[in-house]
């Protein structure tokens, strides 16, 4: 199968109509990476260092969320979590039936092991790559029509917001935006990215952290070859600095204590960011109004591997946290690539401000290793997770770690939770 690099994103003078004419030009930006070509093959844990890995029971204490700060005014801190990419392949969406009991399809039990970790957090925030299908016409690559039920286990996991542009969120038009919209609503998670209507495109996903509003905004570097109507130019955000600095000032001026933007971005398979996301992410935290950051937080997506965090103008950047739920994946040689099941969970901690009207900022910032297990169809947190022989999946967890601390944020603080 041949695979192409990701479209660079729009630069600042690009209209929003331009991501029309731009996508069209993309063939085959789906690529090999988003792949699940061996859906015959027996379920076995492909990655050597972890395969046969389960949730740790008993003896073993689980990460828990930092205690949040409060401040002399009342005001009480938070942590958020963030993960990467929700992509259901037909093996995933094979296992989700297997796992319901009777009919329909159950997607919480793959989130199990990291359910205590995103139920913790007093904001969680997931990415959902592909759209939602309708009466079983339900398909993996290339053109992702997942099953609805998937927001249900999203919930159940405790995700409050999730993130809905992507490449992929036009791969059933404006029908597949919409259904998956109306389930993320019927399920009670907020969504961000991705619009029914041109105020509901403008409208950031609402979220509350302790004693904080925070502003939960989303956006994509283009949508494969399915352009956006042309009445429609709302339904998806494309990754236009201008678009985004406006959007975050509103947020702003709405009311929004912290701001977090994340970014569907970046080259499949590249585990250093690449000159764009560099770029962009340079010009995003440096936004100002009057003496405070425009947006507080930005989360990245798509790469389908774990890459790096950074701080940069005092704002940490997660370029890219991996794939969270995915089948086995292909890159672009054509061969399995055992980092697309590889993911890191975000962590940060924010406290109050110092003087009312000042920025609330990360009092404490962690990532948690983790890996979906083919093999047995489950996302393992890998800080607490132990081998069939009682040993630890090293190798794997050591792989994330150096990717994730690559870019020198350990200086900043960041540190791998245990």
């Amino acid at each position: 199968m041949t695979s192409h690099h990701p479209p660079r994103p729009l630069p600042p003078a690009r209209t929003r109509h331009a991501l029309a004419a731009c996508t069209a030009l993309l063939l085959g930006a789906t690529a090999a990476a988003c792949a699940d070509p061996a859906e015959d093959r027996t379920a076995a844990s492909r990655t050597p260092a972890a395969s046969s890995a389960t949730p740790a029971t008993g003896g073993t204490a689980h990460p828990a969320a930092p205690e949040a700060s409060a401040s002399p005014r009342g005001e009480r801190g938070f942590t958020l979590v963030a993960t990467g990419d929700v992509l259901p392949h037909d093996s995933i969406i094979r296992r989700a039936r297997a796992d319901a009991v009777g009919e329909g399809y159950d997607f919480a039990p793959m989130l199990a092991g990291v359910r205590p970790v995103i139920s913790g957090a007093d904001v969680a925030i997931c990415h959902m790559e592909t759209i939602y299908g309708a009466d079983g016409d339900y398909t993996g690559y290339p053109a992702f029509k997942s099953p609805p039920e998937v927001a249900a286990g999203l919930r159940a996991t405790g995700y409050d917001s999730c993130s809905t542009a992507s490449n992929h969120t036009l791969d059933d038009g404006v029908e597949g935006v919409t259904r998956t919209l109306d389930a993320l609503d019927r399920a009670g998670v907020e969504h961000a990215g991705s619009a029914r209507t041109e105020r509901e495109a403008r409208t950031p996903a609402w979220l509350t952290g302790g004693t904080a509003k925070v502003a939960h905004l989303a956006y994509t570097f283009g949508t494969n070859v399915n352009p956006l109507p042309e009445d429609m130019q709302w339904a998806v955000n494309p990754m236009e600095p201008e678009l985004i600095t406006r959007d975050a000032r509103a947020a702003r001026a709405a009311g929004a204590d912290v701001v977090v933007v994340s970014l569907h971005w970046g080259t499949e398979w590249q585990e250093e960011p690449d000159e764009d996301q560099l770029a962009v992410g340079e010009q995003l935290t440096a936004l100002r109004t009057g003496d405070r950051p425009d947006i507080d937080l930005i989360i990245g997506t798509h790469a389908h591997v774990p890459q790096a965090y950074e701080k940069v103008n005092g704002t940490w950047i997660v370029y890219g946290m991996g794939d969270q739920i995915a089948g086995d994946m292909m890159n672009y040689d054509g061969e399995w690539d055992a980092r697309g099941n590889e993911g890191s969970i975000a962590r940060f901690t924010f406290r109050p401000p110092v003087r009312p009207g000042t920025r609330w900022e990360v009092d404490k910032a962690e990532f948690l290793p983790q890996w979906f297990d083919t093999g047995r169809g489950r996302v393992v947190d890998l800080t607490t997770s132990r081998a069939a022989d009682g040993t630890e999946p090293a190798e794997v967890r050591e792989r994330v770690r150096e990717t994730v601390l690559s870019r020198g944020a350990a200086k900043d603080g960041l540190t791998m939770a245990r």
